[in-house]
């Protein structure tokens, strides 16, 4: 068990980022026609929008809350005056709007996918794929705070942050090591949000980077269009 945890905790971390990063870039170069969002709007429109904006907002709030929370050293907050229990019940709330708003926008999602019969026609396998890997992630995600309210001391929060850090800064063994003890949800939830990783550049979760990328567009140059003389 303790190969299969150090193998999980401190080496698939790499390879889920290898595939995300190398695959993305392949499926770029291979297919471009097929890097789009395959949006089924002009299927149907309803339920479409609002879904959309709760999932989407709830999805970006857990990204940037779990980047922030996660790679932000220890030593930051305690300069900032926050205490470990104080950041510990903030990540809590604020996980929980922002996860409840992605669940709520997911499941209307999901629910005019599977009853609507041309959207459900015209998915792929991917799309069913994508939608059950992230309402799975969620569930997990959302069911640890559970967890966490019976130990707000912080301790394991620290962890899960040393765990973080030690993956970026290239040390994934004693990464795996600091985590041992982690309860099973923690650790099934991290195991699912790193496989998301590795089953992103094969899906149409691709067009994520065109929206990262859309920044660019801010300085770019205006596009001229003249009349046929």
């Amino acid at each position: 068990m303790n190969a299969i945890h150090t193998f999980l905790f401190g080496i698939y971390p790499y390879i889920a980022l290898a595939v995300f990063f190398f695959g993305s870039l392949a499926r770029f170069e291979r297919e471009q026609y097929g890097w789009k969002s395959d949006s089924s709007q002009m299927l149907r429109a309803g339920q479409l929008r609002l879904g959309n904006i709760l999932f989407h907002v709830g999805v970006l709030g857990i990204f940037f809350g779990h980047l922030v929370g996660l790679l932000t050293p220890v030593i930051v907050w305690d300069t900032l005056g926050i205490t470990h229990t104080q950041k510990q019940i903030f990540a809590m709330a604020a996980g929980g709007v922002m996860g409840a708003l992605c669940f709520v926008g997911l499941a209307i999602l999901i629910h005019r996918r599977l009853s609507d019969p041309r959207i459900r026609h015209n998915s792929r396998k991917s799309d069913f794929l994508v939608l059950a890997w992230l309402i799975i992630t969620l569930s997990l995600g959302l069911s640890t705070i559970w967890v966490s309210s019976s130990h707000l001391d912080g301790h394991m929060m620290l962890k899960l942050m040393g765990w973080a850090q030690h993956i970026v800064t290239l040390r994934g063994m004693q990464a795996a090591e600091l985590i041992t003890d982690a309860p099973f949800l923690f650790k099934a939830h991290m195991f699912m949000g790193m496989s998301l990783f590795v089953i992103f550049p094969f899906t149409r979760l691709v067009h994520i980077w065109s929206g990262f990328a859309s920044v660019t567009y801010v300085g770019r140059a205006w596009q001229l269009v003249r009349p046929r003389q």
